[in-house]
């Protein structure tokens, strides 16, 4: 399992996948902060004013990080924070569930009516957080290896 969890090519394979994902769920957020501020607010986790500023940061932030694992710069933090970020959309998720909140995830279009959250949205952001531990991983281990 080990061998497997450092394999080099299942490494880029996270760290494509995982740029890529959120350089894409971070276009429509940037482009309709207002909408995103909404669907942030909906969630019902933050006051107005914070739900503003998570909307106008929150997309740059997918955007440089996701970026930078595309090209392969700054791998352990960018895989540091975009983990970071999926505990808080797992947990935001799992909150509402519990609650019986029914909203849009916001999580790739600020459209009304787009995808709801659902068990499916809390399994995917769950995927994606094992590949971004997995990119973190990766990216310590070959630190802790270049100053051995």
């Amino acid at each position: 399992m080990k061998k497997l969890l450092g394999n080099r090519w299942l490494l880029l394979l996270c760290r494509l996948v995982l740029g890529v994902v959120f350089v894409y769920a971070s276009i429509d957020k940037i482009q309709h902060p207002a909408a995103f501020a909404k669907q942030v607010y909906n969630y019902q986790m933050l006051s107005v004013t914070a739900s503003n500023l998570f909307a106008v940061t929150l997309p740059w932030m997918e955007l440089f990080a996701g970026l930078a694992l595309i090209v392969g710069v700054f791998k352990g933090e960018s895989s540091l924070l975009l983990s970071t970020l999926l505990v808080i959309f797992v947990a935001a998720i799992s909150v509402n569930l519990y609650r019986g909140v029914n909203l849009d995830c916001g999580c790739f279009s600020t459209a009304e009516g787009g995808r709801s959250i659902g068990m499916l949205t809390l399994a995917q952001d769950v995927g994606l957080l094992a590949a971004g531990l997995l990119v973190l991983r990766g990216a310590m281990l070959g630190r802790h290896q270049r100053a051995g």
